[in-house]
């Protein structure tokens, strides 16, 4: 797993420009730790930071096809190819011949064989960028899913890209420039394929590839979710999704550097745990390390609620007993959570103040620390978004409601953020206006099956709503906050079979046991214990230490009190101080957390505001 950025330019000679795509590379130090590398042509400058997993010693970027001491394609490539074995042997028996054991060698030949049909053969999660010296054009590639982010801005003369907002912005030409429509994607807990929420600056869609010419750029979809009618009986479909995890999990373990589980004790990273288990034991590779994140006095402070009814440490260590894990608990404690420079690290990752406080941070935390025993790690999420795992699936409120049915559920978290933000602002970006179109604009794009109403209709509707605007956000979340502490995660419950099958079973189907994630449960019971199979969804988990709300409601009553906190403008302070003095503590988390982190991006990044 890597960084790439770039820049391409036909009206200036780039082999002049090193020190800025230096500056470029240097943001994505922390994705690639291991290695950097640098390559330029008078139009081309392409930039990569190395995080080392496949062929320690040959994979070295950017990466050249040559012919005569020239270079014909150069990539700079981010992602793992989980079937590059298989095309390798593919691409040899037609004559290739391959120097390195690299999976980038190998997008490489496969495009020099069969152009951007190539593509369509890559399982995997990737965001790349090929650059053909011949015709004097640059292809960006972006995964099926949008696993691994991509983000470019295009110029007067060509085009800059980087795996990250923050490599973009180290150009010389190009600004934080934030403006109406950029907030309100910010505030909406929704992510629009593309948006970028800086001007100018676009997020290549999952599924796409963007192709530069000095003529322009042209951008072309390649794979989408498609509607078929499913026409396997339910015991064959249960089959077939245990067939496909077992053989995703199986290439996901691929790895030439220590690896493990991210273990909640849920049903979704259980099965990929007991999973895993299985496959290394079968291939002699020993036990399966996992890890579960928990809290500094959890014993005492936890409270069952609706959201979270249940402790993940207990099931976690059930499952790992289970399989015969080699397991840790990664305990964090509130200190560790309100650590300021912990936090800036944590928004300097994500690049935009979303405003998720302890979760992202703790988040961070715990991949910093399973960084320390592993280079990789598989984990179960998405499994919610695929198999109809969240409860507002099963809400007839939130999925009739005529929105994101996730927004519906979550209105008091939102609600909370809303009440302290300015007046004018909340006039101008506009939110229940943004939503709506957004809305409405997602729903235009869920491909139809003809015949089908009703409840399965509606149902394939909020499936594809979640795939292709909820998923993408807990996606980024975790590309950015393990990248930042050189953690490859891998996410199997994303391979593009899976998805496509998954999508097309009716929604009877999903949900034949009467509960959520019914062919998930099924598919994998042999496997786990009793207990985690039936153990109600609980997410995340977020710390219940009073300490970190009474910290939190002091800090924002300094920052309501400083006359220079540039966020100021943007809040209703009469309804913070309100809130601040009186609101209780999931209110004031709610609101805190993005009036803090809101504060800090204007600080630090230099925003520059038109609303």
């Amino acid at each position: 797993m890597c960084g790439i950025a770039g820049w391409i330019s036909y009206g200036r000679d780039l082999r002049r420009e090193g020190a800025t795509v230096a500056a470029m590379n240097r943001t994505m130090a922390c994705r690639g730790p291991d290695d950097e590398g640098m390559w330029a042509d008078v139009h081309a400058a392409l930039g990569h930071r190395r995080l080392a997993v496949i062929d320690l010693a040959g994979g070295a970027q950017p990466m050249t096809v040559d012919t005569g001491g020239q270079p014909l394609l150069v990539t700079t490539y981010s992602g793992e190819i989980y079937n590059h074995q298989e095309l390798r042997a593919e691409l040899s028996g037609l004559g290739h011949s391959f120097r390195t054991g690299s999976d980038t060698e190998v997008v490489l030949h496969a495009y020099l064989r069969w152009g951007e049909e190539s593509i369509l053969r890559l399982n995997g999660m990737y965001a790349f960028a090929l650059w053909d010296v011949r015709r004097q054009e640059l292809l960006l590639v972006r995964d099926r899913m949008g696993i691994k982010p991509l983000y470019y801005h295009l110029t007067g003369d060509g085009i800059v890209f980087g795996s990250e907002p923050k490599a973009i912005l180290a150009h010389p030409q190009i600004s934080a420039v934030v403006d109406a429509d950029g907030m309100a994607e910010l505030l909406t807990l929704t992510k629009t394929p593309g948006h970028a929420v800086y001007r100018g600056m676009r997020e290549l869609r999952p599924g796409h590839t963007l192709r530069v010419r000095r003529t322009g750029s042209t951008e072309h979809r390649y794979w989408a979710l498609e509607s078929h009618e499913h026409t396997d009986d339910l015991p064959t479909t249960i089959t077939r999704v245990r067939d496909l995890l077992e053989d995703t999990v199986e290439r996901q373990l691929i790895a030439d550097v220590p690896l493990g589980t991210l273990l909640s004790g849920g049903l979704d990273s259980s099965a990929i745990t007991a999973l895993a288990a299985r496959s290394l034991t079968k291939a002699g590779r020993g036990a399966v390390r996992s890890f579960c994140v928990d809290f500094t006095g959890h014993d005492n402070d936890f409270r069952p609620d609706d959201l979270r009814p249940t402790r993940d440490r207990p099931y976690a260590h059930t499952l790992a007993a289970h399989v015969g894990a080699d397991h840790r608990d990664i305990t964090l404690d509130t200190a560790q959570l309100l650590d300021t420079a912990t936090r800036h690290r944590v928004l300097a990752a994500r690049d935009l103040p979303h405003g998720f406080g302890d979760t992202d941070t703790s988040l961070h935390l715990l991949f910093k620390a399973v960084r320390e025993h592993a280079t990789v790690a598989l984990s179960g999420e998405c499994a919610d978004e695929v198999f109809g795992g969240y409860p507002w699936f099963h809400d007839e409120k939130a999925v009739h409601a005529g929105t994101f049915p996730w927004l519906h559920a979550v209105r008091p978290a939102l609600d909370a953020r809303e009440s302290i933000l300015a007046p004018a602002l909340l006039h101008a970006v506009d939110l229940p206006g943004y939503t709506q179109a957004r809305y409405h604009e997602a729903l235009a794009h869920v491909p139809a099956l003809p015949g089908e109403s009703g409840t399965e209709r509606r149902m394939r509707e909020v499936s594809h709503l979640h795939l292709t605007r909820c998923l993408q956000i807990a996606l980024d979340r975790k590309d950015r906050t393990s990248m930042a502490t050189g953690l490859e995660v891998r996410v199997p419950f994303c391979d593009h079979r899976l998805l496509q099958y998954v999508f097309n079973a009716p929604w009877a189907m999903k949900t034949f046991d009467g509960r959520e994630k019914s062919l998930l449960r099924a598919a994998t019971s042999d496997i786990l214990p009793a207990s985690v199979t039936h153990r109600v969804k609980s997410p995340y988990p977020a710390t219940q230490d009073p300490r970190y709300t009474n910290a939190l409601r002091q800090t924002m009553k300094e920052l309501l009190t400083d006359p220079h906190a540039p966020v100021r403008p943007l809040l209703d302070l009469p309804t913070a101080g309100q809130l601040v003095t009186h609101a209780p503590g999931s209110a004031l988390r709610h609101a805190a957390e993005l009036a803090l982190d809101l504060n800090t991006w204007l600080t630090t990044d230099r925003i520059t505001l038109h609303i």
